[in-house]
């Protein structure tokens, strides 16, 4: 028996060994540049490999060594920090910032950029006040760029008497640099909130990219939405004063709004249970329907299918005042 929980005991010691040198190749690939980076990890991944075969060879100076090269490693990662002052791609140059007085939400730094593509663009930023007395609800977005596990999220509060406003968390890219979901789990990229108009953030990807974007309006009340709403601007006054990573796993489109909800869940009709598809958030309008947070009376495909708006999207000029509504044309609406 005795011996039994010492092998016990050295596989698991051999998968923190071999888990910690895998996560710190990462580290060294994604943050050092070029072949510097690529022997660092090499040499890296050697200490972890001598030491993994060190617990078996009763060799106790490896495993040793190696631990005092990880700790140094966490030492470094823990020296990185986030930061607003980079050179960034102008559609990230800028954060938003919220005020509430008097009952109305005044937003600086909204973007309301005219995608023709990617690249041929024109630039606009803009300050705009909304009374939240007159919020209806909320909309929520899934756009898929790759297959049917991964969506973007984005969340649209409708208005009375304004076009909807739209927040979307996003990748902080500097100029050049490249998304890369593997570097996303090593600290290589700061986070974004983006608060714009829905001709903007939906627009770009509907017509400037050809995603296939998914239209759910939410079972939410106009004080749910709002609750959700003021939620958003704190966290989005917090980032504008202090920068945070992003994170593929932890940090992301989805998992921040989860977040979000989660504070003013009490409010909510619907509970927030743990859940892969959060994660997976290509399959997120499942869990929506599971915990009631759109239609019921509609199967999921049928929701699915109503709600695609691509096409109707790439049908509109891309100043078009009339997008809000054309994309909304024969999507259910939502029953509270």
């Amino acid at each position: 028996m005795r011996r039994l929980l010492l092998v016990l005991l050295q596989l698991l010691l051999t998968l923190v060994v071999l888990g910690a040198a895998s996560w710190g190749v990462g580290l060294l690939v994604f943050r050092l540049p070029g072949a510097i980076g690529s022997a660092a990890a090499i040499g890296f991944g050697l200490a972890g490999l001598a030491g993994a075969i060190g617990l078996w060879t009763g060799a106790p100076r490896l495993p040793f060594a190696f631990a005092v090269l990880f700790v140094s490693l966490l030492g470094w990662w823990g020296s990185l920090k986030p930061s607003h002052e980079r050179n960034w791609i102008p559609e990230l140059a800028r954060l938003p910032q919220m005020s509430v007085a008097d009952g109305r939400l005044t937003v600086t730094n909204l973007r309301h950029f005219i995608w023709r593509t990617e690249s041929d663009y024109d630039q606009r930023w803009e300050t705009r006040s909304y009374d939240l007395s007159r919020i209806q609800g909320a909309d929520l977005f899934l756009s898929y760029w790759s297959g049917e596990a991964i969506a973007h999220l984005l969340v649209s509060f409708t208005f009375a008497d304004r076009q909807p406003l739209t927040m979307s968390i996003e990748v902080r890219r500097e100029q050049g640099e490249e998304w890369s979901a593997l570097a996303g789990f090593f600290r290589s990229y700061e986070m974004a909130y983006v608060a714009a108009d829905e001709r903007d953030l939906i627009g770009l990807r509907t017509q400037a990219r050809g995603e296939d974007t998914r239209l759910f309006r939410l079972n939410a009340s106009p004080s749910q939405a709002r609750d959700l709403l003021l939620a958003y601007a704190k966290d989005i006054n917090e980032l504008a004063q202090k920068p945070r990573w992003y994170n593929t796993l932890t940090t992301n489109c989805t998992t921040v709004v989860y977040h979000l909800v989660g504070q003013v869940a009490p409010g909510w009709k619907f509970s927030l249970p743990l859940d892969p598809r959060v994660l997976l958030s290509g399959y997120l309008a499942g869990y929506l329907k599971d915990i009631r947070a759109i239609r019921q009376d509609l199967p999921l495909d049928e929701l699915v299918k109503l709600g695609r708006i691509g096409e109707k999207a790439r049908g509109l000029a891309p100043d078009s005042p009339d997008f809000s509504r054309v994309i909304r044309v024969g999507v259910p609406t939502a029953r509270n």
